[in-house]
């Protein structure tokens, strides 16, 4: 909120070009729009009070980001007229104007006043965002414009639905994270190269047509002066430096590695600050560098190999770069690396059942990031990103995930183990049951020898794997395939199925 005093002169800065700019494009709208008003002296309190609230709804079921109230111009003829009118200045008795209508819109509205002068007249400019998760009201009462009329929105139940569905469809990442960049300035702010490199295509020859692409994947959006809004979509995936957008860089992916197994001695930690696309594999790298090695003797030989394996911790990466919370403040998604585990973390609840994450139909909290990062290869949208983890893990013969969620965060952690007598009984009874649903969406029949080789056993400790199949079966987690089957033909499934 706040009061710009413009007036044009010789030397224009870059503000007052574009409130010029964005003046003559709304006044050569044919018509006054249901998120565009014109005015000349009318300052009526509560009128102004009003209109914030028609045209912030309005914005919002016509899919504009802002809507605008312009004193100064008529509103048949759309000339320049001018106004006395200077927001600056009136008072609601002691109140200051803006101090006023802010006190009674709900919820507050960033709205902005400024003043240019155009052919040496004043034209007032009220700039009004779009109603974001619920109606804007003022002095309790909600209005939306039908046409050019301004009405109250609880007579025109229709609009009220389409507004209430607007909510729901608006996400978070075709949100704008910064305003008025010109086409050179999006070449600069994005990595548009990397958009290319990373689908296999050539590099077009002109900034014209990769504008072009910009604004078909929505990274971009085209604004009402002729210039462009970056999304959040498009910083989040190709921002060269997320610190450009004050409220995303702290969305940058944290890689921290410590000693020991505790949080109390960071020795190193990495920043992540280009967006999530272009950097993506750089993570996966820096992480898998940081990860321990296992040391063995083979045959007289000294041998090492990784502790965890790649293709699970790239896809904790994507998982926790996806399913995060992008509407909270102040944290991001985070990896964090000890000697004998990894933990991921991000905003957010899990959308789906801890104890139903391998076998439920995917839920991307942020589909259109999900979408594109999928057709570049960095994730998958079946569902099955835990399934590879799972793949990852057995392959190294070490627990399944686990992974906790509460009200505002997920966390997945990666366990290793030299030993299966080192396992806790958590440990083994998640990694019977979880393994358990793999193998049956993937058809595959769970025996005491199936979950051997999961465990990394041979048929001496059949026992021992029996053992880990009745705690898990006492725990309720499995079943039996069939009551009756003997012994040795016992097979088992989830307690789901």
């Amino acid at each position: 909120m706040g009061i710009n005093n413009k007036k044009v002169s010789g030397n224009m800065n870059a503000e007052q070009e574009y409130y010029i700019s964005l003046v003559e494009r709304l006044r050569h709208f044919s018509e006054e729009a249901e998120w565009l008003e014109f005015k000349v002296n009318n300052i009526k309190y509560d009128m102004i009070g009003e209109y914030i609230s028609a045209l912030s709804n309005s914005a919002t079921i016509c899919e504009k980001e802002k809507a605008y109230l312009l004193w100064g111009i008529d509103d048949k003829t759309h000339k320049i007229i001018g106004t006395k009118f200077s927001p600056s200045t009136e008072k609601n008795g002691n109140e200051d104007l803006e101090s006023w209508l802010m006190r009674l819109l709900n919820p507050r509205v960033d709205f902005k006043f400024t003043e240019v002068f155009i052919e040496d007249k004043k034209i007032v400019l009220l700039e009004i965002p779009q109603a974001v998760n619920r109606p804007t009201s003022f002095m309790g009462e909600e209005y939306i414009r039908i046409g050019s009329y301004k009405k109250k929105l609880k007579d025109y139940p229709e609009k009220e639905r389409k507004l209430w569905l607007s909510f729901e469809q608006k996400p978070f990442e075709l949100r704008i994270a910064m305003e008025n960049v010109d086409e050179a300035a999006v070449t600069e702010l994005l990595d548009c190269a990397s958009y290319y490199k990373l689908q296999k295509l050539p590099l077009p020859s002109n900034r014209e047509l990769m504008i072009h692409n910009m604004l078909d994947e929505q990274f971009i959006k085209q604004m009402d002066n002729g210039n462009y809004a970056i999304t959040n979509m498009g910083a989040l995936l190709f921002a060269n430096d997320l610190s450009d957008f004050s409220h995303l860089k702290r969305k940058a992916i944290r890689v921290i590695k410590y000693k020991g197994s505790s949080k109390t001695n960071a020795i190193r930690e990495q920043v992540f600050t280009k967006g999530y696309a272009i950097q993506f594999d750089a993570v996966t790298d820096y992480a898998m560098s940081l990860i321990p090695q296992e040391e063995e003797i083979e045959g007289g030989r000294r041998k090492e190999h990784i502790m965890f394996p790649r293709k699970a911790v790239r896809e904790m990466i994507g998982n926790m770069i996806i399913h995060q919370d992008l509407t909270t403040h102040g944290n991001g998604p985070i990896l964090e690396v000890f000697d004998k585990k990894i933990e991921a973390s991000n905003p957010g609840s899990l959308l789906v059942e801890v104890n139903r994450i391998i076998d439920t139909a995917p839920h991307s909290r942020n589909e259109n990031i999900a979408s594109f990062l999928r057709i570049i290869g960095i994730c998958e949208e079946r569902g099955s990103g835990f399934d590879r983890i799972e793949e990852g893990m057995n392959e190294l013969k070490i627990p399944t995930p686990k992974v906790e969620t509460g009200e505002d965060f997920t966390r997945t952690k990666l366990y290793w183990y030299s030993d299966l007598k080192e396992w806790s009984k958590e440990d083994r009874i998640r990694t019977c049951y979880l393994y358990t649903c793999y193998c049956y969406i993937n058809d595959i029949e769970v025996s005491n020898t199936i979950l051997r080789e999961r465990f990394g056993v041979g048929e001496s400790r059949k026992s021992f794997i029996s053992k880990i199949i009745n705690t898990t079966l006492e725990a309720g987690y499995i079943k039996l395939a069939d009551k009756n089957a003997a012994i040795k033909m016992r097979r088992y499934i989830p307690y789901w199925a």
